[in-house]
């Protein structure tokens, strides 16, 4: 009981410092969410300031609220894009394409409605995923892709994702409609937090994305677009057997080093099958390194920014990548210890 008093006492310790945030550029009163339909469907996304584009893409169960902390200052210099994916935050939840190249189809539509051409992506999570999906797809439509603790590299993830995606697991999960169920989730959220445990690290984060699971249309999409990514066994997809075409692409890599949901070595594997990529390591931070350390997360994307680049797309260059073998081919998507056992 002792133990347990100590963790209270510093979750509340904790909760009482508030943290200071980057906000240099429109106020929130400015920043409002617009929407358009596509195919039928209403889509919510944030679309704000001038220059060159910024596409911003959250992980599953979130919204483009995962950078409600970085818009205000990455509009002084950027035309910001943050969508709400189909199925999630505000936009429509239909029975649809939740998969990763469809999601990647349908940020190809909204650029193009907004009269986008060519954009940078920071991606977090599945938004890494669907970021490298893009890439691939429409190469001569992507200048650098920015992978914040991103899905799609082998199969590890937090056993609390492959369980969810488990038949049945959507009945179970009903239950977090109820009053008791919520409160009791909450205060384990906060224990892990005053704890000090890796998923403690993204309590917060994790109890904002909790929140949109007792409605039904949200949790039904959250299913849909968990399946599409992940088994019992982990994630069914990688980007190892085609990283090799982003050897021309700018890439930044950033993770947290206590990330419990999509571990570390991801981001050590990613980087090391990318040429040219930069991987950087929140020693501090979880599976939300973006929100937890905002400010070290801006001087990074602008030094980024500002040191490289833009791809140019070449159709010849193209062919010859592809010509040129798969470095990493596989019958499946590999696990880490898998890679790194090849790798030695």
């Amino acid at each position: 009981m002792a133990v347990v008093r100590r963790a209270i006492l510093r979750t509340s310790q904790l909760m009482r410092f508030a943290v200071v945030r980057p906000h240099d550029g429109p106020r929130d009163s400015e920043i409002r969410v617009q929407y358009r339909t596509i195919h039928g469907y209403r889509r919510a996304f944030v679309d704000v300031g001038e220059g060159p584009p910024l596409l911003l893409i959250h992980g599953i169960g979130d919204s483009s609220n995962s950078f409600d902390e970085l818009i205000p200052s990455l509009a002084r210099e950027h035309r910001v894009i943050a969508p709400d994916l189909l199925g999630h935050g505000r936009s429509d939840k239909p029975r649809a394409d939740y998969s990763v190249g469809g999601y990647a189809n349908a940020m190809r539509d909204l650029l193009s409605v907004l009269n986008v051409d060519r954009v940078t992506i920071v991606g977090h999570s599945l938004g890494g995923g669907v970021a490298m999906q893009f890439a691939y797809q429409y190469p001569h439509r992507c200048e650098r892709l920015i992978l914040v603790s991103s899905g799609g590299v082998c199969r590890e993830v937090h056993p609390i994702l492959r369980l969810a995606a488990t038949p049945g697991a959507g009945l179970a999960l009903s239950f977090l409609s109820l009053r008791a169920v919520r409160a009791a989730g909450r205060a384990g959220a906060i224990l892990l937090k005053g704890f000090d445990t890796d998923i403690g690290r993204d309590a917060d984060d994790l109890l904002r994305v909790y929140d949109t699971l007792p409605d039904y249309k949200a949790r039904r999409a959250f299913f849909w677009a968990l399946r599409r990514a992940i088994d019992y066994r982990g994630q069914l997809i990688t980007m190892l057997d085609r990283c090799y075409l982003a050897r021309d692409m700018p890439t930044l890599l950033v993770w947290g080093a206590r990330d419990a949901v999509i571990p570390l070595i991801h981001g050590k594997i990613a980087h090391t099958a990318m040429t040219g990529s930069r991987l950087e390591v929140f020693e501090r931070s979880g599976h939300f390194p973006h929100r937890q350390e905002p400010a070290r997360f801006l001087t990074l994307l602008r030094d980024f920014l500002a040191t490289t680049k833009p791809a140019a797309f070449s159709e010849n260059d193209f062919r010859e990548l592809l010509r040129g073998g798969l470095p990493y081919a596989t019958d499946s998507p590999p696990s880490a210890r898998a890679f790194a056992t090849r790798s030695s």
